[in-house]
Parts: C-alpha cells; sequence; structure tokens
C-alpha cells in the first residue's frame, strides 16, 4: 500500500496499529546509455512495494528522487543536490515521519547516498527515533552494468534501450575507486557504464529481485 494513495485518517489508523513507513531514497542520474535515469529510484520503489506486499503492516511513501550524485556529473541529466542537503533532506524526512510513524525504513539504492543515509540515520537514532536502513547489494558491475540491465529489463523493459547497450569500464570496483574519487565516473569511462551490460537479460533480473526482497524482508523482520 503506497502512503500517497491513502487519506489522513487511514494513514493515522495504520499507524496506530504499528505500521512501519519504508521510504524509497533514489537518485535522478545517467545511468549509461541504456538505462534511463530513474534507475536506482525504480529499484528501491519496487523493494518497498514487494516489501509491503508481503508484510501488510509496510506502507510506502513517495520515493526521493534526489541525492548525492556528484561523481556523474558531467553527464547529461544527472541532477545531484550533494551529501549535506540530502543528509539532511532525510534528517527532516524523518523528524516529520515520526510525528506519525512508530518505525521508520530508509531502502538507498544509490551507492552515492551510502554515506549521508548512514549519518542521517545516526542522528535520528541519537533522537531516539527507530530508524534503520537497507541497501542493496550485489555481486558483480557497480554501475549501469549487468546487475543493473537486468533488474530494469524486469521491472521496466520498456525503459531500457537494450540496442544502445555497450560496455564500459570492466576493472573492479576496488581498481577504479580512487579514479572516481578524484575525477568521477567521467575519468575511467566514456559511457558512464562500470561492467558490462550486453549480456543481461529479464529473467536474470527477477532473480535478482526475487533475491533482495528476500533479504529485504528478512532484516525488516529481524528488526521488527
Amino acid at each position: 500500500m503506497r502512503l500517497a494513495d491513502l487519506t489522513w485518517p487511514d494513514v493515522a489508523e495504520r499507524a496506530a496499529a504499528g505500521a512501519i513507513l519504508a521510504v524509497p531514497v533514489g537518485a535522478t542520474e545517467q545511468h549509461g546509455p541504456h538505462l534511463p535515469l530513474s534507475t536506482d529510484t525504480d529499484i528501491a520503489l519496487a523493494l518497498c512495494d514487494r516489501l509491503a506486499g508481503k508484510r501488510p503492516g509496510v506502507l510506502v511513501a513517495p520515493p526521493v528522487v534526489y541525492g548525492s550524485s556528484g561523481e556523474h556529473a558531467g553527464f547529461a541529466g544527472t541532477l545531484s543536490i550533494g551529501q549535506e542537503a540530502t543528509e539532511l533532506l532525510l534528517v527532516e524526512l524523518g523528524r516529520s515521519a515520526a510525528e506519525t510513524f512508530p518505525r521508520l525504513l530508509f531502502v538507498s539504492a544509490h551507492g552515492g547516498n551510502a554515506a549521508p543515509v548512514t549519518r542521517a540515520v545516526a542522528r535520528l537514532r541519537a533522537e531516539s527515533r527507530d530508524v534503520e536502513v537497507f541497501h542493496p547489494r550485489w555481486h558483480g558491475d557497480p554501475h549501469a552494468g549487468r546487475p543493473e540491465t537486468a533488474l530494469q529489463l524486469a521491472l521496466r523493459p520498456g525503459g531500457v534501450r537494450m540496442d544502445r547497450a555497450a560496455p564500459g569500464d570492466r576493472r573492479p570496483l576496488r581498481e577504479v575507486l580512487p579514479l572516481l574519487r578524484d575525477g568521477g565516473v567521467r575519468a575511467v569511462t566514456r559511457t558512464g557504464v562500470l561492467g558490462d551490460p550486453t549480456t543481461a537479460t529479464a529473467r536474470e533480473g527477477q532473480a535478482l529481485l526475487d533475491e533482495l526482497t528476500a533479504q529485504l524482508v528478512s532484516h525488516v523482520d529481524g528488526w521488527a
């Protein structure tokens, strides 16, 4: 169930029964020449929706579609608000949500948001709010490569341009991380891709989505 579809009395009733508010945290940034700018947001929202489908006590907030994406500067369409603003946005959002909901869950699907999300959660917990965070993780290509392309083929196949899919920098992330920190993604790949998306399939994406959903449900069950 999505929060935005409900009236305030509906929300009040569910919150009184102990509902968890799940907030998808994504980004608006380049994902190579073949994936939409909404990729991270799409993944976070899909995971929250699937969680709510398996746990009726979960409401899904409208997604946070902007984040810290400065490493993707130079690629058309990338919209970044930086780490400080991302942290403050989530802190204020958490404070507001806590007025209604006893528990708050951030599902953050953009790696560049990891630090500000972690700091925001720490601040909210220090203020005695019951907050958790889930970062979906997978093996393989870190950005716009095979895993993310497979996920989008499962979620929004009409938004994937496989005719434009092309390999990017295929070195392990640990090798290119210093270059990324110094010069951003532009310093290592002209396509914006870290990995090789050309062999991705919807079937692989569905299997990964199922795996990530199971991890999220387990995470929430352990917290609850």
